[in-house]
């Protein structure tokens, strides 16, 4: 399973110097969607790292897909605390680990 990255070259850079090869750099929101539902379709993704500041200004109903999807796994990371892990992990396992 592959691990994809979207974001700025900024937020991928991290991730390229880590060695993942999954990297993704949409330059405008029809980018990005096309690029958000791709990975939702790719079988062999396993897990979709999205900078947190990009998920709030997602369509609603494509927010709603990323946020329910199990395979692949959508992870919001950031600079801000975001409960995306969280709410994530609680839905794989049915337990919530932070309490």
């Amino acid at each position: 399973m592959e691990i994809a990255v979207v974001g700025s070259p900024e937020f991928t850079l991290g991730f390229q110097l880590a060695g993942l090869s999954e990297l993704h750099n949409p330059e405008s929101d029809d980018e990005l969607h096309s690029t958000l539902r791709g990975l939702l379709s790719n079988s062999s993704v396993g897990i979709v790292v999205l900078d947190s500041t990009i998920f709030p200004t997602l369509p609603d109903r494509l927010r709603e897909q990323l946020s329910a999807s199990v395979s692949p796994t959508v992870l919001g990371i950031g600079i801000e605390e975001d409960t995306t892990l969280r709410d994530t992990i609680r839905k794989a396992i049915g337990v919530d680990l932070w309490q």
